[in-house]
């Protein structure tokens, strides 16, 4: 399963999640679907701007973690 770390990478570099949204030109609301981890997709021009704002790489937000269930 792939994990969010973006609440990780906002406290690092202390952002509020309003900040980021406006920066990155997404909505709060949007924002705040893809930092829960309820996100489906994400499009790379997104994580283009969230990594520039954040200065960091996408591993840092997205991880993968083998579902320990093994589905």
């Amino acid at each position: 399963m792939i994990v969010v770390n973006l609440d990780v990478m906002m406290a690092k570099r202390k952002v509020s999640l309003t900040d980021l949204a406006e920066r990155v030109d997404l909505t709060p609301a949007n924002l705040s679907i893809l930092k829960t981890g309820k996100a489906r997709a994400v499009r790379f021009s997104t994580l283009e701007r969230i990594c520039k704002e954040l200065d960091c790489q996408p591993g840092d937000i997205l991880e993968y973690r083998p579902d320990p269930q093994g589905n």
